[in-house]
């Protein structure tokens, strides 16, 4: 009857949490609100997300990449939800693609930094996977009182067309349709692509627009006679095709897509799916609300792969990370999950749930390589506090152990793939494949935390450095002034922890229900899938 209440409590706090993320994205899917919404319906355009919704297969599954990028950002100029741009993966005319489309009504379109870091991540998945990307385009062009963090360097506005040009050498199809407008720099993004269309009198394109220009050089001109659908289709030839509304434009994508020949695959395996035999609806359940609470991580990884059915490797060795082959919708993994619940080594010793030891560093690093050998993708499930330390840790190697799995993984040329279902404090985020470690899909359940260290520690470590600073300026504090600092170090400390902070910086590409992992790793690893493995697995110097 415990085991229940546990259960029960475990499924109301963890069902609360996803109903919150829910109401969020709603919140998210509104853009810039519904006034501005309605003066680009009223202008005869579709709304980004429309366009998105008409434009791929119905009823085929999608996944939204960075749907809280520039959540809670960017509040003094009013907030710029999704950075401004929607991210989808998903399919047209049956060809799995990824589709961004400029939201309008954010800015009119305008590009922040957190706009131009979401673009460069989509184009990043487009170029480790191979994957057809598609540019639905309707910006104003950079967001100007920002501009100094948007425009000069390496990862900002310029770096989108170097991979245009990098991806297009690659082979690589990027089809573009000016939806809106389109100016300055970004002009370069749908001209660099293979094709490029153009909705007349919505669409327009031009390095400067008609005010600029009269500034510039004294020209009388109208946006419309200056870079409109007539004038780049028939005078410059810069677009390709134009169309006399949103919809015929991504009919004629579709059809595009339609005709695009097949290329060689990965050739990862995969059996015919089958859906897990224990209910998947109970992770609600197992997953605890405390983050010191244990539990065993087999009971979600047999609610997550095909059959209920996980071929585990040494099970009896380095049990604080489980490792081993299953099926995931049909799709051959390698599973690499960390084990919050206490174990017993053969030896006698205790083992503390979510701390990697040098045994489990040394079981995962040898289990990647074996996944890199036979050609399967890997799957990390993390819930870690971090590697173990003491003179006992220290003395047996675990800097040298750690070091050998982080080799393993950073090397690893089979796609990764990386879900963030509990913990995730130091360097056993590295180790399990953080962002850093180029997972091609990273995505964290509404429960997560990201920190270097867990929020009651690092309080407390802020508090001492706080306090001892406060005495050595000669000034006294309390007990109940060190409670209220305490507590407001926690606060902010907690809030940087959230999952929400991670996604709108994106250190995850989204926060998802856990009932959606299945779906995530499946769409992720038939995407990697367009990529043949060309690089040889090689780890290079490592210690043993």
């Amino acid at each position: 009857m415990a085991e229940n209440i546990e259960f029960n409590k475990n499924e109301d706090y963890n069902k609360t949490l996803l109903s919150n993320m829910r109401q969020r994205l709603v919140k998210v899917a509104e853009g810039g609100g519904k006034k501005n919404a309605a003066k680009q319906h009223e202008k005869g355009k579709l709304l980004a997300r429309e366009r998105i919704d008409y434009l791929l297969d119905k009823d085929s599954p999608r996944l939204e990449i960075g749907a809280f990028a520039a959540d809670g950002m960017y509040e003094e100029q009013g907030g710029c939800p999704s950075a401004g741009v929607v991210v989808m993966l998903g399919y047209v005319s049956g060809r799995q693609c990824l589709v961004l489309a400029n939201d309008a009504t954010v800015k009119a379109g305008a590009w922040f930094p957190m706009t131009a870091k979401k673009n460069l991540r989509a184009q990043e998945i487009s170029i480790e996977n191979k994957l057809p990307i598609i540019y639905l385009v309707d910006s104003a062009g950079v967001y100007l009182p920002m501009q100094d963090e948007i425009f000069p360097d390496k990862e900002h506005f310029g770096r989108m067309f170097r991979n245009n040009a990098v991806m297009s050498s690659m082979g690589i199809i990027q089809i573009a349709a000016i939806m809106g407008s389109c100016v300055a720099g970004g002009a370069y993004l749908p001209i660099m692509s293979d094709e490029a269309m153009i909705v007349d009198k919505t669409g327009s394109v031009f390095l400067a627009g008609s005010y600029l220009v009269k500034s510039a050089i004294g020209e009388d001109i109208d946006n419309e006679t200056l870079g409109g659908a007539t004038t780049q289709c028939e005078i410059s030839g810069v677009t390709d095709n134009k169309f006399t509304d949103d919809k015929s434009c991504l009919d004629y994508i579709r059809r595009a897509m339609d005709k695009i020949g097949r290329l060689p695959n990965a050739g990862f395996d995969r059996a015919i799916p089958a859906a897990p035999k224990l209910d998947a609806k109970e992770i609600y359940g197992i997953l605890p609300e405390a983050r010191d609470k244990q539990f065993d991580m087999h009971e979600i990884i047999y609610r997550l792969v095909d059959n209920s059915e996980f071929d585990e490797y040494k099970e009896n060795y380095g049990q604080t990370i489980l490792c081993g082959y299953a099926r995931i919708d049909g799709w051959a993994v390698g599973i690499v999950a960390n084990q919050r619940k206490v174990v017993k080594s053969k030896k006698g010793e205790m083992q503390f749930g979510g701390v990697i030891y040098s045994d489990s560093a040394d079981k995962a690093a040898r289990f990647v390589m074996n996944c890199n050998q036979r050609k399967i993708p890997l799957v990390f499930l993390q819930d870690v506090t971090g590697f173990m330390v003491g003179s006992r840790s220290e003395h047996g190697g675990i800097i040298k152990d750690g070091a050998k799995m982080v080799n393993a993984m950073a090397n690893s040329v089979v796609p990764k793939f990386t879900f963030i279902i509990g913990n995730s404090y130091g360097a056993g985020n590295y180790a399990m494949c953080g962002k850093a470690y180029d997972p091609r899909l990273i995505a964290s359940w509404p429960n997560a935390q990201l920190a270097v260290m867990s929020g009651a520690s690092a309080a407390k470590t802020l508090l001492q450095i706080q306090t001892s600073t406060l005495k050595a300026q000669g000034k006294e504090i309390t007990e109940a002034e060190e409670k209220e600092l305490l507590k407001t170090i926690t606060d902010r400390y907690n809030s940087q922890t959230s999952p929400y902070y991670a996604a709108s910086r994106l250190w995850v590409d989204a926060i998802i229900d856990p009932l959606d992992t299945r779906k995530w790793i499946s769409m992720g690893i038939e995407m990697s899938n367009h990529a043949p493995i060309e690089k040889p697995y090689n780890v290079g110097v490592i210690q043993t």
